[in-house]
């Protein structure tokens, strides 16, 4: 698209001129590059007509259409298309949206042009439950067939605002979500170049007719004839919501009016308010605010939490020992979960069998022994669920007492009130256990560590089968030494890194981050790294970012540092425009084995597992603050012996961190105290 426009400006500047073969107007009044809105042709410049309701949610106003008036959300082509008759060869289409729901098999038309009543869609723009369709027609190119261009695994229904940018030329065509990576399709049929408009009209949200109508929130509809508008609006730090153009109306929200006055524009919203102690927040409540009478605090629910809209600002002021949880052995990973109307627990990975593992409850503002579990040399724990299916999988890093080597998925018991064993796996001295739902299918991946004295192996994804009620064996991927497995999503993005850290003779190696894409992961991107031992993604904002924990530098053919321990840990941020990771900082660690990433109030932390300096497991672990252009600065120095891992939760007693310890068999709970 980019050499036509070249090849476009150049023969401009020469003076050459096009005629097409109606009327000898000029190529240049047909290529104008000006933003074309779609939308605000069929809102009056002083407000709202009939077929049109404006609301807004989530903070954002958009367009309710009324299938009742499908005719009055039209307009003739020719009112935007002022010195040409041919509708654009290399066009943009933009829109912003919020859909609610589409039925399994049903479309639905976002804008439609359309020539006489009997003639068919010229151009068109569909969406149905996961695809988005691109539709146009040509006489000559299809022997009088419509072309549809389908768009897959497009995941709309989400009840949240998404921006698309549509890049057409020629045979390629190319879809932006949430400006995401951008899918590219080519196809047999090109876009014509000589498609007439000439009596045609354009339909907001139909195809002139009820059937299909658009039931969702339109905020965005325009046509950048003759550019692919993704870089000129991926720009804006809310992806979801990038702006090229918009209706007026839209633009801002309603000024407070005078004792006398009524707003300018109609507006609606939806609000359920409610006082005293703190009410259940599910998808039932989405959208309802609750009053906290007691601290004078309003809080929006999200449809799983409680948002804080106008409140005290909380900040953390110091961190204090508040519970030291004695454990079964050492403690190399910690889990904690909350089980709806049963309670919030934490279960421990220990290295000794006997006595295995242990889940605790916490009662009375305290850790309490619930469970001990059987397991070998365990690593990590991973708690998830599939519908009301709870499950707990341990990965287990040794053999058990047949020289079997498995880890085992827990299934929790609503009769007995504890986890029975459900499923076991074969594995390789593993790591982690990854739990994720793509598409609405449910995954596990695992860290194969390595197979004897071979690290480089593979670690193996599985697919939860609801006709068996098993995970079977779906993707395998070659990892190096595996530590850490961290699923996240940016956009309609699935993402899938790995830590890797040793590959037999080196930890300076690369890690790998891998997206899913067809039905399977592929590589993204590799990021050289130390020994990495964790992964953990975090927002802060609409800013996205990755940090590792490189644990050590060693290579048997190099000449080693002093000290192969003090290290620098790394934070990546994802730049849109590169499409990749890139380094944000890096801040020194001592054989760092995890990073947990937390709030308090607006402040923004991470806290560091940091393990072992090269002389004493006795090192500090460290709390940073987000001082935002200054990244993040070390606030609190918390001692810890032999730190493995961190996790933070929140009770109604308060905010806490607890730590485990991979050299004694003591774990700590520590109380965030704020002001």
């Amino acid at each position: 698209m980019s050499a036509l426009l070249l090849v476009w400006a150049v023969l401009l500047h020469s003076g050459i001129k096009s005629c097409l073969a109606r009327g000898g107007r000029s190529w240049e009044h047909c290529t104008d590059l000006r933003p074309l809105d779609l939308l605000a042709e069929v809102v009056p410049a002083g407000g709202l007509r009939n077929g049109i309701r404006m609301l807004q949610v989530q903070g954002v106003r958009g367009f309710q259409l009324l299938a009742s008036h499908p005719h009055s959300l039209c307009f003739p082509a020719s009112r935007i298309f002022l010195h040409c008759d041919r509708f654009p060869e290399e066009f943009s289409i933009i829109v912003t949206l919020r859909v609610l729901s589409v039925p399994g098999k049903k479309n639905e038309y976002i804008f439609t042009m359309m020539g006489e009543e009997s003639s068919p869609v010229l151009v068109g723009l569909r969406y149905s439950l996961n695809k988005l369709h691109f539709l146009f027609w040509s006489r000559e190119l299809s022997n009088g067939w419509q072309t549809r261009v389908t768009f897959r695994d497009i995941s709309l229904v989400d009840n949240q605002w998404h921006t698309l940018v549509l890049a057409v030329s020629g045979h390629s065509f190319s879809l932006t979500v949430d400006c995401s990576i951008p899918v590219d399709m080519v196809v047999d049929t090109p876009f014509p170049e000589s498609l007439t408009i000439k009596g045609a009209s354009f339909y907001v949200g139909s195809r002139r007719r009820r059937k299909g109508f658009f039931t969702g929130l339109l905020r965005q509809l325009v046509l950048l004839p003759g550019s692919d508008a993704t870089s000129r609006i991926c720009t804006n730090m809310n992806l979801k919501l990038a702006v090229l153009s918009i209706p007026p109306v839209l633009q801002d929200l309603p000024v407070k009016p005078g004792s006398n006055e009524v707003l300018k524009y109609p507006y609606e919203a939806e609000m359920k308010v409610t006082s005293g102690s703190r009410p259940p927040c599910t998808k039932t409540e989405k959208a309802q605010f609750w009053f906290n009478v007691s601290q004078k605090g309003l809080h929006l629910c999200n449809g799983s939490a409680w948002l804080s809209m106008l409140e005290a600002k909380e900040r953390l002021d110091y961190v204090e020992e508040y519970q030291n949880l004695v454990t079964n052995s050492e403690t190399l990973g910690i889990e904690i979960f909350a089980i709806p109307e049963v309670g919030l627990f934490a279960a421990t990975a220990n290295r000794q069998t006997p006595p295995g593992s242990a889940i605790y409850k916490w009662m009375d503002g305290k850790f309490v022994s619930y469970q001990n579990i059987p397991t070998y040399q365990a690593q990590s724990w991973k708690y998830f669920t599939i519908g009301k299916k709870i499950f707990l999988a341990v990965a287990n890093f040794e053999q058990n007492e047949r020289g079997q080597e498995f880890s085992v998925i827990y299934k929790w018991s609503y009769r007995k009130e504890k986890f029975i064993s459900y499923q076991r796996i074969s594995t390789h001295n593993a790591r982690d256990w990854e739990a994720f739902v793509i598409e609405g299918e449910a995954f596990l991946a695992v860290a194969n560590h390595r197979e004897g004295d071979n690290h480089n192996i593979n670690s193996i994804i599985y697919r939860w089968n609801p006709r068996t009620g098993l995970f079977e064996t779906n993707q395998t991927i070659p990892t190096s030494g595996a530590y850490d497995w961290e699923f996240f999503t940016i956009g309609p993005y699935s993402f899938l890194a790995v830590a890797n850290t040793f590959n037999g003779t080196s930890t300076r190696i690369y890690s790998h981050i891998y997206v899913w894409l067809s039905g399977s992961f592929q590589l993204f991107q590799s990021i050289l790294t130390f020994g990495a031992a964790d992964w953990e993604v975090f927002h802060i904002g609409d800013r996205v970012f990755l940090v590792v924990a490189n644990s050590h530098c060693y290579d048997s053919g190099m000449l080693m540092p002093s000290n192969l321990y003090a290290i620098n840990s790394s934070i990546y941020e994802l730049n849109i425009t590169a499409q990749m990771f890139i380094k944000f900082q890096d801040l020194l660690t001592y054989s760092a084995l995890d990073w947990e990433f937390f709030s308090v109030g607006e402040d923004s932390f991470l806290v560091v597992a940091n393990s072992f300096d090269g002389f004493t497991f006795s090192v500090n672990s460290i709390i940073y603050r987000w001082k935002g252009y200054e990244g993040f600065v070390a606030v609190h120095h918390l001692p810890t012996f032999g730190c493995r891992d961190w996790e933070a939760f929140n009770t109604t007693g308060g905010s806490y961190l607890i730590y485990s310890s991979a050299k004694e068999p003591l774990s700590k709970v520590l109380k965030l105290k704020t002001v």
